[in-house]
Parts: C-alpha cells; sequence; structure tokens
C-alpha cells in the first residue's frame, strides 16, 4: 500500500500551506521588575546578521523613569538563533576600561549624578561577511567602535573613534553626539553608514538645538569619516535628531529624521553616497512624527522587495492642548509598507494601538517581520518616553497585508 508516502505528501502541504497563514506573536525581552538593578528599558534596537542569527538590544537605565537622558545606563543584548522565538539571557555588551567623566553639559542639568556613567545609543550593522559592527556612545560625547565575529556572543576591544566628529565642527559647533540609534546599515559597495546628531546643548535635555548627520567607513569599520550636515536646523527643519537609514534600489541612501518641527511629519533625504550631496529635506506627509524615534528596513523575500517603516502612528494629545511642533501622546506603534523605494505608503497596520514607543524592525531570513519596540507594562507611572516593557512582535507579510501580500 502506498498510502504512507501519500500521507507525507499532504502533511508536507498542508505545512506549506500553514507557512503563509497569517500570524502575530508578541514576546517581552525586557520588562521592568525581571532585574531589580534596572528601573527602565528604552532605545531598543533589532537586526539580523548573515548567518541569521537575531540580536536585540536596549538601554538598561538604574534610575526610576523619567529622570534623565544621562542616568546611569548600560547597554544589553540578548540573541535568537530560531527565527525570533526564543532568547538568550541578556548581556551586558559595552564598557570602556579606565576612569570615566561626565559631559560638562550634563552637569549644568538637575538630577544628573556626576558618579553616573551614561553608556547610550548603540547602533548594530550586519556585515555581509558575518561580522557584527557595532558602535556607542560614552556620556554623549566619545564614541567608540566594536566588532563581533561570532554573531554577537563576544565583542573586541572597544577603539574610541570619537575624533571621525572634529571634522563637523567646522559646520556645527557641537558639545552632545550621539549615533542612531536602532541598526544601521551597510551599502552594496561595502560601505558602513551610521546616522549621527549632534547638538550644541543648550536648550531641552541638553539635546538641543541638532543637527543630522552621517559617518562612514570604507574598510570594515577599521577607519571611520565624517560625511557633510544632512539636515540642519532651520525655522522648518526643528531639531533633526534621531535618523535611520535604508539603500534604495537605484544605489542612493534615504534618511528618514526624527524632527520637531510644526508640520509633525517625518523628514526624508537622500545623498548618492550616504555621505555627501544630500538633497533639500522634505516632509513626507503619510508618516506622522509624533516626536519619536522609527525603524526602517528592506524586506527582500518570496519575490517582494519592499520598504517596512515602524514607528508610533499618532498626533493626538490626551493631557492638555497639542501644541506644532510639541510632543504628541506615544501610542500606536504601526508598520508601513512602500512598494516604490517610499515615495508612498500603500499599507499601514497597528501592532499595539495603546501607548508604544520607540521601535525599530528587521527580517529573518525566512521571511518574518520582527518589530521591537516599547510600551506600556505592569508598572502604572511610567514615564511617557518609555514604557516598562520592550516587546518583539513577530508576524508575516500576510499578517502586514491582511492575506494580499502579492498585491501591488
Amino acid at each position: 500500500m502506498k498510502i504512507a508516502p501519500l500521507f507525507l505528501f499532504l502533511a508536507s502541504l498542508c505545512a506549506v500551506l500553514r507557512a503563509d497563514e497569517p500570524f502575530l506573536e508578541k514576546q517581552d525581552l525586557f520588562k521592568v521588575g525581571d532585574n531589580p538593578a534596572y528601573n527602565i528599558y528604552h532605545i531598543p534596537g533589532i537586526v539580523v546578521t548573515a548567518k541569521g542569527t537575531v540580536l536585540a538590544w536596549c538601554e538598561a537605565r538604574k534610575r526610576p523613569a523619567g529622570v534623565s537622558d544621562w542616568d546611569d545606563i548600560r547597554i544589553l543584548l540578548r540573541r535568537s538563533t530560531d527565527d525570533g522565538r526564543s532568547w538568550s539571557a541578556p548581556v551586558s555588551i559595552a564598557a570602556v576600561p579606565g576612569p570615566k567623566t561626565k559631559n560638562p553639559i550634563a552637569l549644568r542639568m538637575k538630577n544628573v549624578d556626576p558618579a553616573d556613567v551614561t553608556y547610550n545609543n548603540p547602533v548594530l550593522i550586519a556585515d555581509r561577511d558575518g561580522t557584527v559592527h557595532m558602535l556607542f556612545c560614552l556620556e554623549y560625547m566619545r564614541v567608540f567602535y566594536q566588532r563581533s565575529t561570532d554573531d554577537g556572543l563576544t565583542f573586541t576591544t572597544p577603539v574610541e573613534i570619537t575624533a571621525t566628529f572634529d571634522a563637523f565642527t567646522k559646520d556645527y559647533g557641537w558639545k552632545v553626539l550621539a549615533t542612531g540609534p536602532n541598526h544601521s546599515i551597510q551599502l552594496r559597495n561595502g560601505r558602513l553608514i551610521v546616522p549621527v546628531w549632534l547638538s550644541t546643548g543648550t536648550g531641552g535635555n541638553a539635546h538641543r538645538p541638532s543637527v543630522t548627520a552621517t559617518i562612514f567607513s570604507d574598510d570594515a569599520g577599521k577607519t571611520w569619516q565624517a560625511g557633510n550636515i544632512a539636515v540642519p536646523d532651520t525655522a522648518t527643519w526643528i531639531n533633526p535628531n534621531e535618523t535611520v537609514a535604508i539603500e534604495l534600489n537605484d544605489g542612493r541612501v534615504m534618511l528618514n529624521v526624527r524632527n520637531e518641527s510644526k508640520a509633525h511629519r517625518r523628514l526624508v533625504t537622500t545623498s548618492p553616497d550616504g555621505a555627501t550631496g544630500w538633497s533639500t529635506p522634505r516632509f513626507d506627509d503619510a508618516l506622522l512624527e509624533p516626536i519619536c524615534m522609527g525603524g526602517i528596513v528592506r524586506y527582500r523575500h518570496g519575490g517582494q522587495n519592499l520598504i517596512l517603516f515602524c514607528n508610533p502612528h499618532n498626533l493626538d494629545k490626551e493631557k492638555g492642548q497639542p501644541e506644532p511642533g510639541k510632543n504628541r501622546d506615544r501610542k500606536n506603534v504601526s508598520v508601513k509598507i512602500s512598494r516604490d523605494e517610499g515615495q508612498t505608503w500603500s499599507v499601514h497596520k497597528s501592532i499595539e494601538p495603546g501607548p508604544s514607543m520607540y521601535s525599530d524592525i528587521a527580517v529573518t531570513r525566512a521571511g518574518t517581520i520582527l518589530c521591537f519596540y516599547g510600551r506600556s507594562g505592569d508598572n502604572q507611572g511610567m514615564a511617557a518616553f518609555a514604557g516598562g516593557r520592550l516587546t518583539v512582535a513577530r508576524f508575516n507579510l500576510e499578517w502586514l497585508t491582511d492575506g494580499k501580500a502579492t498585491q501591488p
């Protein structure tokens, strides 16, 4: 009898069919209360390595929510080798040896402890050769580079690259700097691109006013160079800061920029090489800007070539009157799809309708989409800028498109 082969064929067919069924799963990777050493988790980032390992990281802040971005902060990482289903225990991945000095700008502010050590704004890049490049800041005034050749299990001793930023001073007298945050990219020609923002530190939280630029490496992270200012601070483009990058199909690099402009839309600019010749910034009418970080990634799977973008899609303000250029409620983290290289966004779907904050996005080798974002936790009274937990939403294109993944 040939029942067994027939059964195996039908079982395999069902498995294929099930793989295309829409699904959405959520899992908390960092939650207030899991580790008494940390009182808030913020600045999530996520990337998939050349070998398929998923790396998810964040800032773990030791002081209660709402104190400052200048708190005692560590950078934690978790790994997944099964498409984001299960995760390793958190480990700290940034440590600069020797004495630390607080940024003098921070010492002018209230609630800043000179003894606190602030590791901030981690950025990871998955190189096609398997290397994981990492940049991070210390006290918003020094920048370090390190790398991993074992998919994030270990990293080299950090090397300081702050001198790279000296080139910006001819155009902008910065006193505060930051990389990214979120993941960044390697171009098809091998160039590594990292968006950065710079500030004189004279305004709010010593993060304002600000401008956006990039730094880049053409030798696999050994040396770094400064590009041009991509988005200046003007009466129209107000305080451009946290920025993400993507390479377009024609080879240009597009930056998607958080800002505090009265238009309350994301700013976009492009460059032929990711460093120079930036186009005049424009507001993307489809991408709302509540003044919060967002994420962007290329989706290439199953014959599709798309751009995915995530951020809190909201301009409402529950308490008080909304004012142009001022913070709106961070809620309704959503994912959008562009099928025309960021010119329009044909799909928009909410992942977390309630309070939800910073986010980053990645695509696994199996085509699973991972959105890593902050949201409210069980603890009430968390600061409006960050929730009580960092959650990874795991879903497929069929869920995102309501079963119309191939529809133009």
